[in-house]
């Protein structure tokens, strides 16, 4: 904790590395209908392209290690991928 703070403070902090475990699938219409978007709307707000959004849930393809993180995230966290995007500019209005 206190590194989390020295950190926030912008003080200088040892860099520890930590290994992130990408799931082994994701359930793409599952989060998809939870936040209530088509796969065209759902694409557009997080970056994906539609065909792959619609290959994933017709099970042609599975979204790849970053991908799966992502929508991981998506999963449990849609508005804090949204405000991060938002923040850095990266999310248009429509």
């Amino acid at each position: 904790m206190r590194e989390a703070v020295a950190w926030a403070k912008g003080e200088d902090v040892e860099a520890r590395t930590v290994k992130v475990r990408v799931p082994s699938s994701v359930d793409v219409g599952a989060v998809r209908h939870k936040l209530g978007l088509t796969q065209t709307q759902f694409a557009d707000a997080f970056g994906f392209t539609a065909s792959s959004v619609r290959n994933w849930e017709q099970g042609h393809r599975s979204p790849e290690g970053a991908a799966r993180v992502l929508l991981t995230v998506i999963a449990r966290k849609p508005k804090a991928v949204l405000d991060a995007l938002r923040e850095e500019g990266l999310l248009d209005r429509a």
